[in-house]
């Protein structure tokens, strides 16, 4: 075990390191730093596949669309192309029983679209991009940095709970010390979090 000290805001900060293999009997450190980076690629893979100012055939692959014989992804019951950049596709000939389902769903997307029916073609304009538009998206993504947030939160207490099972036979410094290292872990994602959403702000807002 041992602490090291790291320079942060104008001020020296402890920095607690301390070899997993010492405590993987008290708790298992690397799978909780790979619960938590889980958290930080989920929000990077939202942000990718949500929050974009283009929208391209890619962004309608999480579109979940309710039929009668259960949920499935967009993509499994329609073909989806883009004709223009003004214009996507979505052909429903294999599935057309599901094509009023995924009308709904299209225009529920949160993706600000008005999908037009045609037979079993599902014909969606994308939208001017507009200031509003771009501003709805940042919200979005603030709103969803919070969420994982809370998350990644769920994660550190569940770790730190588990740490507490161990204090009657550990000492208090291990205890204490594994403690701020969960907590780093937990600040250090939070940070990349952070740095993720100030880009993505800056590429919505531009």
């Amino acid at each position: 075990l041992c602490v090291a000290a790291a320079k942060g805001k104008g001020q020296t900060q402890a920095r607690v390191n301390i070899s997993a293999a010492l405590v993987e009997d008290i708790i298992n450190l690397e799978e909780t730093s790979e619960d938590m980076q889980a958290v930080v690629e989920a929000l990077k893979e939202d942000f990718s596949r949500n929050l974009n100012i283009r929208t391209s055939p890619g962004a309608f692959d999480h579109i979940t669309v309710v039929t009668k014989d259960g949920k499935f992804p967009l993509n499994q019951l329609g073909q989806v192309s883009q004709k223009s950049p003004q214009l996507i596709i979505v052909n429903m000939t294999n599935f057309p029983e599901s094509t009023a389902a995924a009308m709904k769903a299209i225009r529920e997307s949160g993706m600000n679209l008005n999908p037009e029916v045609d037979g079993t073609i599902i014909r969606v304009p994308i939208p001017k991009i507009t200031r509003e538009h771009r501003e709805s998206l940042a919200k979005l993504a603030k709103q969803s940095t919070n969420k994982s947030k809370d998350a990644l939160r769920k994660v550190r207490s569940k770790s730190v709970t588990q740490i507490k099972k161990s204090k009657n036979k550990v000492s208090e410094d291990t205890i204490w010390m594994l403690e701020k290292q969960i907590q780093q872990m937990a600040d250090d994602a939070a940070a990349e979090m952070d740095k993720l959403l100030a880009a993505k702000t800056k590429e919505l807002l531009g």
